[in-house]
């Protein structure tokens, strides 16, 4: 558990650093997530953190509700910070502390929500709920538990991206497809007036009035703009991870079982730990409510040809994209 607190919290620490003196600290935790994890997992000869054997990790629930419990304090914070007269936070300081953030919310957050959201805790998975909609995505928390996980790797997941489908092709039509099938998938579940899905838009409202009420206009579109970054990163990972795969269908018409030749992993173990694991992503939709720490890498899995963060940022350029995985699609 200390190296995954260790790479979730320091830029935390780096951002406090620098949202309080600005200058070259503000560059900081941008220059630790975008850059520093990159090298570590290039250069550092070393295994992700993994305790299959245990049943139970005790310290990992625990890092859930720090990092969820500093989501909800940075957030406002940063805002208002960001949004402020201060002098010592020039313009420079201010873009570089708004990405560090933006990518802390999309690669840490996004992670703990995720994790969250498959725990048994029902306070555990509101927090995760409230996570998600604190960002304008509360909707995931329906859609990622009730179809992507039931229909991934098939026609049925709008979460899965096609072979040949560019990330912003992919972007507009999952957005919209992704709050529908998850609305959809609840309406099954449930009738009256109080719906998961008026919880996560007044919690999405009630984050943008505080935004509002914090720094007025400017407020509300620096939480917007961080929302909208840590969304894109979510809909990177769920591009990356299951670009081009596909389920077969049984005779009986049934699709069959879910396995790792169904997702993309990853092993480089800084971004890893940064995202609690996220990146064995095969074993984590074989065993959904199995805890981060024990999570495994499958000796016959798919692998990405770089890390997960790596190969999002490629993904932003398709043909590049295309240049570089296709040659590892299954044939």
């Amino acid at each position: 558990m200390s190296l995954f607190s260790a790479m979730t919290l320091l830029p935390v620490a780096l951002l406090l650093f620098g949202a309080a003196y600005g200058g070259a600290a503000a560059v900081l935790a941008l220059a630790f997530i975008a850059g520093m994890v990159a090298v570590l997992d290039r250069f550092a000869a070393r295994a992700a953190p993994a305790v299959p054997e245990a049943d139970e990790f005790p310290a990992a629930p625990a890092l859930c509700v720090v990092l969820g419990g500093l989501h909800l304090l940075l957030l406002p914070w940063l805002i208002w910070r960001l949004s402020g007269p201060d002098p010592a936070l020039g313009l420079g300081a201010r873009v570089a502390l708004f990405l560090g953030f933006a990518l802390w919310l999309g690669q840490v957050s996004n992670s703990n929500a995720h994790e969250l959201i498959h725990r048994n805790s029902r306070f555990l998975r509101a927090l995760g709920v409230l996570l998600y909609s604190t960002i304008g995505y509360g909707h995931h928390a329906s859609a990622h538990r009730l179809v992507h996980h039931r229909y991934v790797a098939s026609e049925r997941d709008p979460n899965t991206a096609r072979r040949g489908e560019g990330f912003w092709r992919y972007l507009l039509r999952v957005w919209p497809a992704e709050y529908r099938a998850g609305r959809a998938a609840e309406a099954e579940l449930r009738q009256g007036p109080v719906t998961p899905y008026r919880i996560y838009a007044g919690l999405t409202f009630a984050t943008a009035a505080l935004a509002f009420a914090l720094a007025g206009g400017r407020g509300v579109l620096i939480w917007a703009g961080l929302a909208a970054y840590a969304q894109l990163q979510l809909l990177l990972s769920d591009y990356v991870q299951h670009y081009g795969l596909r389920r077969e269908r049984l005779a009986d018409g049934r699709l069959e079982a879910v396995g790792p030749q169904h997702s993309w992993d990853a092993a480089q173990w800084a971004s890893s730990a940064l995202m609690l694991n996220a990146p064995r992503h095969s074993d984590h939709h074989a065993n959904p409510l199995r805890a981060y720490p024990g999570l495994t890498l499958p000796e016959r899995g798919l692998r990405l040809p770089y890390s997960l963060p790596v190969m999002a940022a490629l993904a932003l350029v398709p043909r590049l994209w295309f240049r570089v995985m296709h040659p590892h699609l299954p044939r």
